[in-house]
């Protein structure tokens, strides 16, 4: 399945690469030379984010995971990953390297998706230092607050539909 990813996301980049190319030789050049720059900007970052976790995971008291965020944690796993998400700082590649982790070292699959999805909607680090300083707080805050049962409904969905 992952392999027909690859080759749509590469098929679709051609595609666009190529439009670009007849539309403007100089845009096409240009716009090469910044993905080529974010290219080796963050492959370094994603390196050592999947080397890292994998350090995390060997690391990891073979107990502690399975303890706290394995499949038979119930809906207080599910808490605990919400809360861990919402309390993870930096982008996607310690975001996902942890979460990548998690279920290298035995969380169950909804928890890792309760993770990753508070994660990625209230993430506390961006709240605070982003959010608060550029919105009204009041905005801010609703939008957590309406927020809060996603990492859950998402969860209950996975264990609906089976495993991933």
């Amino acid at each position: 399945m992952s392999l027909v990813i690859d080759i749509a996301l590469w098929a679709i980049a051609m595609g666009l690469g190529l439009l670009l190319l007849v539309r403007s030789r100089p845009l096409f050049r240009q716009s090469l030379r910044f993905g080529a720059h974010d290219f080796l900007a963050l492959l370094p970052r994603i390196a050592l984010g999947m080397i890292g976790s994998g350090f995390i995971a060997e690391m990891l008291p073979a107990q502690l995971i399975p303890a706290s965020l394995g499949p038979e944690t119930g809906t207080l796993g599910l808490a605990f990953a919400t809360v861990l998400g919402a309390l993870t700082p930096g982008g996607p590649v310690v975001g996902f390297a942890l979460a990548t982790a998690a279920l290298k070292s035995g969380a169950g699959v909804p928890h890792v998706i309760a993770y990753s999805i508070a994660w990625a909607l209230f993430a506390l680090p961006r709240v605070l230092i982003y959010e608060i300083p550029s919105m009204p707080s009041r905005v801010v805050w609703l939008r957590v607050a309406v927020s809060l049962p996603l990492p859950f409904l998402a969860a209950w969905m996975a264990m609906l539909v089976g495993k991933p």
